[in-house]
């Protein structure tokens, strides 16, 4: 199992793809096989399966989740050709990520992803594509809206009018300078959400004042840059102010930004998924190790242990092998390889 969980570490966590790994191997004097190294892989990503579906329920249980997309090529469309997926990445509000797979990025994902019913006082924050709209409406979740991708759009818009987006950057940098006051201190609960009404919430309002007073000049092109920033943010200022009134509820998704960055980091280095089954392996394996690190667990530890333990551990009782609960129950005594503390 040691060999296993360094072969998905070294692949995941460390982008080195299988063929790399194989001429590693090959030139130490090992005798293998590229297809067994992947077939490895493929086993040892069917043993996590259930420690992966058991923290993807919990990430769905969270009252506040945050969720967002990224584009992978996974299974031949034809000769030389690759099909377009998606992994779905969803974060929870107990420090937990998984990256479901897909083979699009319909409406429908969605709803398969975070199911059709929401928990009273449910809130998803994501950011601007219309499905999530579409969820929320249907559910009755609370949509929050992103400003980094709202920021985002007046960073665009500098060169076209650089007065005008400076301007909208500085008001909206204030807000953030509210919240990095609040890290800071360190105020939860109560204290933080009274902290955002009284210091954070004036300067939202006095942003979205400004946006309505921009797009009522004349002269500003649909298709100018600022006038696209403008009426995206005043579009969405019911979900940009969400999280004013939710102490709970980040003001942006850039710490699932942070969690989703692997599979980019990914794709330049194996490029893509031979299969669908591949791909939906990877997001199995990369769920775990991206968790992992959010806890503070070194990754090949954790897969050293939940590989050998799995097969014995009740499977009513499957959640306490997530990364999360992990650390609670077995972190200080993890079952280790025979090979352990050898040279």
């Amino acid at each position: 199992m040691s060999f296993i969980a360094g072969v998905m570490v070294d692949k995941f966590q460390w982008h080195l793809p299988l063929y790399r790994q194989h001429q590693r191997l090959t030139e130490a004097g090992f005798k293998l096989s590229r297809p067994w190294l992947t077939q490895l892989v493929a086993q040892g990503a069917q043993l996590l399966e259930p420690i992966y579906d058991a923290q993807l329920e919990s990430i769905r249980r969270s009252r506040v989740k945050a969720v967002d997309e990224t584009p992978i090529k996974a299974g031949r469309a034809g000769p030389g050709k690759m099909k377009a997926g998606y992994f779905w990445p969803v974060y929870g509000e107990l420090g937990e990520v998984c990256f479901p797979f897909f083979e699009s990025r319909q409406h429908a994902c969605v709803k398969e992803l975070l199911g059709d019913k929401a928990q009273p006082g449910a809130v998803l924050l994501s950011d601007g594509y219309a499905a999530y709209s579409r969820y929320a409406e249907a559910t009755g979740v609370t949509h929050a809206q992103c400003w980094a991708h709202t920021r985002r759009g007046f960073f665009e818009a500098l060169n076209a009018e650089p007065q005008a987006a400076d301007q909208a950057l500085k008001m909206i940098g204030l807000v953030y300078e509210v919240e990095a006051v609040i890290g800071h201190k360190g105020l939860s609960g109560e204290s933080k959400r009274l902290h955002r009404l009284e210091h954070a919430k004036p300067l939202v309002e006095q942003f979205f004042a400004w946006v309505d007073e921009q797009l009522a000049r004349q002269g500003l092109l649909p298709s100018n840059k600022l006038t696209q920033a403008l009426a995206y943010a005043r579009e969405r200022k019911a979900q940009l102010m969400v999280f004013l009134g939710d102490e709970d509820v980040p003001m942006d998704t850039n710490h699932l930004e942070r969690a989703l960055r692997p599979i980019p980091l990914g794709r330049k280095n194996w490029l893509f998924c031979w299969t669908e089954v591949g791909a939906k392996h990877a997001g199995i394996v990369q769920s775990l190790i991206t968790t992992c690190r959010l806890h503070g667990i070194e990754p090949y530890t954790y897969f050293v242990d939940v590989l050998q333990r799995v097969g014995q551990h009740p499977a009513s009782r499957v959640a306490e092998l997530t990364p999360r609960l992990w650390k609670q129950h077995f972190a200080e005594q993890p079952l280790r390889s025979d090979l352990h503390g050898i040279g």
